[in-house]
Parts: C-alpha cells; structure tokens; sequence
C-alpha cells in the first residue's frame, strides 16, 4: 500500500489534524516586502502591500481618465463601464458590453491588484499595464477609438491640457503619458488588509475557524499549485482541463477558448490562460474565462474535478469557500 492510500484510510479528524500541523507553524518572525512583521513563513501566499507607492497626482490623473467616457469613440464607454471597481473591479456579466451594446468575446477580469499579474488579459497577449491599455480603447467590441481621437478630444479640455503639462511637460496629451496615468492608477488599486492578510501579518482573530480549515485543504488538495504569492495567482499559465476535458464536456468550442495559442500559435499552448488571481474572488462572479460558473462552490467543485483530477465533498468546498472569502481586502475609495 503506497503512503497516499495509507493516508486517505487515516480518520478525517487526524487528516486535518496532520495537516494543520504541517501548515500552522509557529516560526520566527518574517518581513513582508512592506515592512510589516509576518507570523507565518514559509506559505504559498504572501499579502499584499499596504501602499503602492504611486504618485499621487499621476493616480489622480489617471483616475478620472479610467472613468471618462471620452475614450470611447461615442462617448458611452469608459474604463470603469466594465470595471466598476466598488462592484469587485468587473462587472458582474459573462461577457462585458462595448459601445453600440457590443459584446466581447471572454469574461472580464477585475482590474483590482491587476499590476501585481506577470501579464494581462487571460491569454497573456500584453507583458504591462501600459501596453493592456491599447487593447480595450482600440477593439471594436469594447471601446472602439484610437489614439488620434482620443488625443484630440482631450486636448479640447482645458483642465485635462494643464494637468498633463504639469505632470508630463515633455510630451503634454499624448498616448505614451496616457497609457502611463491609467496604468499608475491601475497600480495603485491594491485591496490590502484582506482578513487572510491579517492573519498571516499575526491577527489569529482575523481569520474563522472554517477558513483555516479551508486553507489548509485548499494547500491538501493542490490548489496553491497555481493559486500562490501575492496576487494568489496572476503569475503562471495553465492549461484549463488538466484531468479531464473541459471543453469537450461543455462543447461550443469557439475561439476565445484557445487562449494563449491565439498568441503563440503553438500547439501546446491551446486551452491555456493565465492563471487568474483569487484575491477578491467573492465580488467577481461569474468565473472563469467563459464565465460558467456562477457561484463560488460551482468554481472549486469545477475546478478539482478539471484540474485536481478528484471529487470534493461539499462541507469540503464550504471551508475553501471560507477561505476564499477571507482574501477579500479593502477596496480604495
């Protein structure tokens, strides 16, 4: 008998007592990357900083760009249209709506801690924040303007004309300090302080019972795999249908299933995304790159059936559940 099977005969009380032994440490104290005392080291996932260092006129600036309309070639759309950021920074739908009520093809992501991800877009196709930006003002679908619009309906505006020129006075309006003010607020969207953050910074309280069970089966089954530092997630690619076929279960195969071969053009790469973060995952249903799964449970019944290979059973999902509810941080006015 192979030690795995050994331990699945062991009572499910000693399992999690097992594990909890190997999660919950007590070790010598550690520095998070801001500063800030850690309690438990050695963990798949690490939180997130308390500032993001961005300036803050440029965050100000980029701000008010994310929420004007004018970047969109009607004046309908603007970035906040479907990254709402007090609704979990998406919004809500299996597929967003552009101008025109124009749909996109794959579900939004939230564009919370969006500048803690290696890339972005699920298929990974821009390597910065900056060179996203092009992506959903340029698309037909979403916003469908350009830059010569977009710098020209800007340049009409008086206030928008003195803040660029006190902030960028080399080049004014111009693409480059647009993209750059987007992205700097995008950077400062960190959501701090979520109730697991706490925990691992040394607040006990802060996190129930239910989510530290839920942690240590979320670690058990595999999950922190893919699912681990800062952003718990956000910095690897994976293959969705790891186990079993996904897409040959679900049918209706279209194009934005591909993911990132739509951008490598090689083989391998069909059916693989980025993965994405867990932070905030509460605010950000439906999930998945399709949006199927409507709720929490469905997600992590889903993905251990397509990714880990296993049935969980549903106290079991209800204690990841709580975890992942505890990584729900606090969203900056």
């Amino acid at each position: 008998m192979n030690g795995e099977n050994s331990y699945k005969l062991l009572p499910a009380g000693v399992r999690l007592l097992a594990a909890c032994m190997a999660v919950f440490v007590f070790s010598s104290p550690v520095q998070a990357g801001d500063g800030a005392i850690l309690k438990y080291k050695n963990e798949p996932i690490t939180p997130i900083p308390l500032h993001s260092g961005e300036d803050p006129d440029i965050v100000s600036l980029g701000r008010d760009l994310f929420h004007d309309p004018r970047l969109s070639t009607d004046d309908t759309v603007s970035c906040a249209f479907c990254h709402p950021i007090e609704q979990g920074g998406m919004d809500g739908l299996i597929v967003s709506v552009g101008v025109e009520g124009r749909q996109g093809p794959i579900n939004t992501p939230t564009v919370l801690n969006s500048g803690l991800h290696f890339v972005q877009f699920w298929d990974g196709r821009s390597p910065t924040l900056e060179a996203q930006i092009d992506g959903p003002t340029h698309s037909p679908l979403e916003m469908a303007s350009n830059w010569p619009e977009i710098v020209q309906k800007l340049n009409a505006d008086d206030e928008y004309k003195e803040r660029f020129a006190k902030l960028y006075p080399e080049k004014g309006i111009h693409p480059d300090t647009i993209r750059s003010a987007i992205a700097t607020y995008e950077r400062y969207l960190l959501t701090p302080n979520s109730p697991f953050d706490r925990f691992l910074r040394g607040e006990d309280d802060a996190l129930s019972q239910e989510a530290k069970q839920g942690y240590v089966l979320f670690k058990g089954f595999g999950c922190s795999s893919c699912h681990q530092g800062v952003a718990v997630g956000g910095n690897m690619y994976e293959k969705l249908g790891v186990f079993r076929d996904y897409f040959k279960d679900r049918g209706n195969i279209t194009k934005a299933d591909w993911g990132r071969y739509n951008v490598t053009g090689v083989e391998e790469h069909k059916f693989e995304f980025k993965v994405p973060s867990l932070r905030n995952i509460e605010l950000t249903a439906p999930y998945f790159h399709d949006g199927a799964a409507k709720t929490l449970q469905a997600a992590v019944k889903t993905m251990a059936k397509y990714q880990l290979g296993r049935s969980i059973k549903d106290h079991e999902v209800e204690l990841i559940v709580a975890f992942l509810k505890s990584l729900t941080g606090e969203i900056k006015p």
